[in-house]
């Protein structure tokens, strides 16, 4: 009788990872966490315009958070990851559009909200796919079924007035008596980037209590609200219908903000209204609109039924904000997520001593 006693596996050690494998690796996993964590989680943002001071400034960096409404799966899977548009300094598209999915939502703990600030995808540009469009962040003034409308310039929500924003700016037309320097207007608070020289004075954009500072400077002479009237139409607001709808950006609605699961009558004076949100963002095939009337793969209808909710946003400086009162509605699936903190702010116009605003750095967003 043979007995063969177990020996132990002869193993070869291990092969060292070269240098350029070992960097190789760390990098490819740093991409992959960092490209989850910003899908996921939080995203960093900058604020470019001036549209929502002096809530958010021009110069603010923020953290934009994905688990407040929930993350969204990529409908443009074919991206270079950590890129948005274009791949870094330079105009060639990062992603192709040959693959495009079918987008869900994540859950999140909580939905959009009144007078939540949202970062969104722009919905009028059209030449990129839905997720890939340029981030816009306005304040949400109206949600799903609500019903809006502006009389004088005060937002109304399903028949009562809203909140207005702390800091929310109007447009006002100065005339002085002399030239007004940039530290005049940035020891009032005043962000440059709403300061439009004009003959005989300036532009200003500015809080009403800016306002009636001025108005108690003998320089001064005359501080004039840029306000519109009710009933003189404006063809650039939504849905640029002057002959129908007298709206303009002071004077606005009422207009009912699509639900999902609402049913709307089409009529000679909401079609007008619905119609590009059936045939864009619905996910209809086939949508006509001709004499007035929609048509959907050919037959017309007299109704609609939402598929999906839908949001209204607009700027806190209300008179230089590009916003659903220019645009229209924002969708459900064009939400991105919630700004919810100020981790820096650098002023443009601040100078090599001043650049840093330190007053703003780790400020909770209202």
């Amino acid at each position: 009788m043979s007995v063969t006693f177990w020996k132990k596996k002869e193993t070869r050690p291990q092969e060292k990872k070269g240098f350029f494998r070992e960097w190789g690796d760390a990098i490819m996993f740093a991409v992959v966490a960092a490209t989850l964590i910003r899908w996921a989680t939080f995203e960093a943002y900058t604020i470019p315009t001036p549209s929502m001071e002096s809530s958010l400034l021009v110069g603010d960096y923020l953290f934009v958070s994905k688990l407040h409404y929930g993350p969204r799966t990529p409908i443009t899977p074919l991206q270079v990851p950590l890129t948005h548009q274009t791949i870094w300094g330079t105009s060639i598209p990062s992603y192709s559009d040959l693959i495009q999915l079918k987008q869900y939502r994540l859950p999140g703990f909580t939905s959009v909200k009144n007078n939540d600030v949202v970062v969104f995808n722009v919905p009028f540009e059209d030449q990129h796919p839905a997720d890939l469009r340029t981030n816009y962040i306005k304040r949400c003034v109206g949600i799903a079924g609500d019903v809006l409308e502006l009389r004088d310039m005060q937002v109304y929500i399903n028949g009562k007035p809203a909140e207005n924003p702390e800091g929310m700016q109007n447009r006002y037309l100065l005339e002085t008596s002399s030239m007004l320097d940039a530290d005049f207007f940035r020891n009032l608070g005043i962000s440059l980037a709403g300061i439009q020289p004009i003959q005989g004075g300036y532009v200003v954009d500015c809080t009403p209590e800016q306002a009636e500072k001025f108005k108690s400077m003998d320089f001064i002479k005359t501080v004039h609200l840029d306000k519109d009237v009710p009933g003189r139409a404006d063809a650039e607001v939504y849905p640029h219908a002057p002959s129908l709808l007298k709206w303009n950006r002071d004077n606005y609605g009422p207009i009912m903000i699509p639900k999902e699961g609402q049913t709307i009558k089409l009529t000679a004076e909401t079609t007008p209204i619905y119609e590009p949100v059936i045939r864009k963002y619905e996910g209809n095939k086939n949508v006509g609109y001709e004499n007035g009337i929609i048509s959907v793969d050919g037959k017309p209808i007299t109704e609609y039924t939402f598929k999906q909710d839908y949001y209204f946003m607009m700027g806190d400086n209300r008179h230089n904000s590009a916003d659903s009162r220019y645009w229209g509605f924002v969708p459900e699936d064009h939400v991105v997520g919630k700004a919810v903190l100020v981790w820096m702010s650098m002023d443009p116009n601040g100078g090599v001593s001043g650049k840093i605003r330190w007053n703003r750095l780790f400020n909770l967003i209202d």
